[in-house]
């Protein structure tokens, strides 16, 4: 007899609840005890946020969105925001009371799905003596040594559907329409809704872009008949000269910005040098929501599923991976070495120039302007 715990951190995907359902089913299965850890390691601090997870608990829950044991980016138990009696904030390292509850509890291995963040942490815990499993969950895809994460294939589609809407409006006023999508480090969304929504610009943090070349190619446009462009904005895109975009300093114990308003800029400067009607969409939290696409869905029972085998297997401190159509284990710590970016030479980007889109960049100008003299 085993008795796992399980958690979900950071922000949520579609396919959350198909990975709690696949590591329940697969652990009831070989006779073990699952248990649930409410809102990341709330379950760790709090008996009312541990619940027993039995198979008739989850049932049906593997085509829902979000998750149901909810999550939290708010909560790094090595750096957690704490009001002392006289109303200061302090940051206080709590990992230890967590360590100790867990082996208290009497746990064998915690399964934690997170993206890089939560895997940090997981990671962090492993190093403290907690056998620790991981699996990967970002809807940005941007997780080394893994070929795909679950979420980010339903986050392409919503962003896709959103697109192929924008198409009739924009056509039917002659309007530019800048569109911002998710992707900090990596335009992984940005280039596949992109491609797949007939986009005519996408910028990418890959490739910092010049608004000369962005309104050349939308007054290209109109030299070909077509009155209308669509550009796709990653959050995480900056301008040639190093200029980002942000909302302003994180929560407590967060370093990094709060990304947004690149899609607002970008079309400022589209209408003062172009006189084009323009407006912008941020799609946000959007990309998050809704029910998992297949692909998604099937994935994040094979990573429940690989999770328990490595759990049996006591491949602990190791992250659950797609490779080659295949799960493996990979070490937690190689996984988060670094963000994974869009390959500039990749098939897809190549592609993308092929068809006329424009990257933000000035490749391909020359041809536009030969075809302008045509």
């Amino acid at each position: 007899m085993k008795k796992i715990v399980i958690s979900t951190g950071g922000g949520d995907a579609p396919g959350l609840n198909a990975v709690i359902y696949s590591v329940v089913h697969s652990c009831y299965k070989r006779g073990w005890e699952v248990f649930g850890s409410r809102n990341g390691y709330g379950g760790f601090l709090d008996v009312d946020d541990l619940v027993r997870l039995y198979p008739r608990d989850v049932e049906g829950i593997y085509n829902l969105g979000g998750t149901i044991l909810g999550s939290t980016n708010k909560g790094n138990p090595f750096s957690r925001p704490v009001t002392n009696l006289a109303g200061e904030v302090q940051v206080l390292d709590i990992s230890d009371k967590i360590l100790k509850n867990f082996q208290r509890m009497g746990f064998d291995c915690h399964i934690a799905i997170g993206g890089d963040g939560s895997l940090d942490i997981a990671h962090r815990f492993a190093l403290k003596g907690m056998p620790v499993i991981g699996v990967p969950k970002t809807i940005d895809n941007d997780l080394e040594m893994t070929e795909r994460t679950f979420g980010f294939d339903t986050a392409v589609s919503t962003a896709t559907d959103a697109l192929d809407k924008l198409h009739s409006t924009a056509k039917s006023h002659d309007r530019v329409m800048v569109v911002e999508v998710m992707g900090r480090d990596s335009g992984w969304i940005a280039l596949y809704s992109g491609i797949s929504g007939g986009a005519d610009v996408i910028l990418l943090p890959e490739i910092p872009f010049d608004i000369e070349a962005v309104c050349n190619k939308i007054l290209d446009n109109d030299l070909r008949d077509k009155h209308y462009s669509i550009v796709v904005a990653a959050e995480g895109a900056v301008t040639c000269d190093g200029k980002g975009f942000n909302k302003g300093c994180g929560e407590l114990g967060r370093a990094e910005m709060i990304l947004g308003g690149v899609a607002e800029w970008v079309a400022g400067e589209i209408h003062s040098r172009t006189e084009k009607d323009t407006r912008s969409l941020v799609l946000g939290h959007l990309q998050r929501g809704g029910s998992p696409t297949t692909f998604d869905r099937l994935l994040a029972l094979r990573f429940g599923a690989a999770a328990v085998r490595m759990v049996e297997r006591k491949q602990f401190d190791h992250m659950v991976a797609l490779r080659d159509s295949e799960m493996l284990a990979v070490p937690i710590a190689e996984a988060i070495k670094r963000r994974k970016k869009v390959d500039l030479e990749s098939d897809k980007v190549i592609t993308a120039r092929d068809i006329g889109i424009c990257l933000g960049d000035r490749l391909g100008e020359e041809e536009f302007e030969l075809n302008a003299d045509d």
